[in-house]
């Protein structure tokens, strides 16, 4: 019996592939808490991590307006900027809620003058995929080819898991940054406090360390003592007074 089994190799190969992208991703995004960087770092994992993908970007919106922007390579991020004009594949997907394909853009005729411009850099397709962030934020991830016909249904498949993978570790990545603002409040709310500040004070003496750095010195001693950052601070405090007095 003379099974051809090629199909489902190639598409073994192709979950794969997938699965390894969407791990890397992961890991490269997982600590990050500044949204540009995360862009940036998504675009050029995307780039490499994916066959016949030669560039990527990304395009997202706050409140219908340009929020960020990313390129993996610089000679690209006007097609993804929507400075430049908003009529593009990334607005069609995102306006559209769906995956917009052009396998050639020769003779496209959806996007002239962006078509035009991509043409001119070498880009012959492209895949937009929309991504969801969350309330405030959305936008689409941009696949590129330097030929036509080079983006295929398993690249489609591709851009589906990834724009799925990227808005939750985008998301997270904006949870954990305003989660580090609050803190920074925080942090200045009670380095200003009266008995905290003096502790923390002492601590920059002692150490030759910045206030934050302090803070955190402080906040490890309560976490080890099990006791109130407050009471760990007047403790400190005292022992410093009467090591004055005596």
């Amino acid at each position: 019996m003379n099974l051809d089994t090629r199909e489902p190799v190639v598409q073994t190969l192709g979950v794969l592939e997938a699965a390894a992208l969407l791990r890397e991703l992961t890991a490269g995004l997982i600590a990050l808490t500044d949204f540009d960087e995360a862009l940036l770092a998504l675009v050029r994992v995307t780039r490499d991590a994916v066959a016949g993908v030669r560039w990527c970007g990304f395009t997202a919106l706050r409140a219908g307006e340009p929020a960020g922007v990313a390129a993996s390579d610089e000679g690209l991020a006007g097609l993804d900027d929507l400075r430049h004009g908003p009529d593009s594949p990334a607005m069609s997907a995102i306006h559209r809620r769906e995956m917009i394909l052009a396998a050639d853009l020769a003779g496209e005729p959806r996007w002239p003058a962006w078509t035009a411009r991509a043409r001119d850099l070498g880009v012959r397709g492209v895949i937009s995929a929309p991504v969801d962030i969350d309330d405030q934020v959305i936008g689409a991830i941009n696949l590129y080819a330097a030929a036509p016909d080079l983006l295929t249904p398993q690249h489609q498949l591709t851009a589906m898991l990834l724009a799925e993978h990227a808005g939750l570790l985008l998301a997270a990545v904006r949870d954990r940054g305003r989660q580090l603002a609050l803190a920074g409040v925080r942090d200045a709310s009670l380095l200003n406090e009266g008995v905290v500040g003096q502790a923390v004070g002492v601590i920059m003496t002692q150490r030759g360390c910045p206030p934050a750095e302090a803070l955190d010195v402080l906040r490890t001693a309560a976490s080890s003592l099990d006791i109130p950052l407050r009471e760990v601070a007047e403790r400190l405090v005292r022992t410093v007074s009467r090591q004055r007095d005596t």
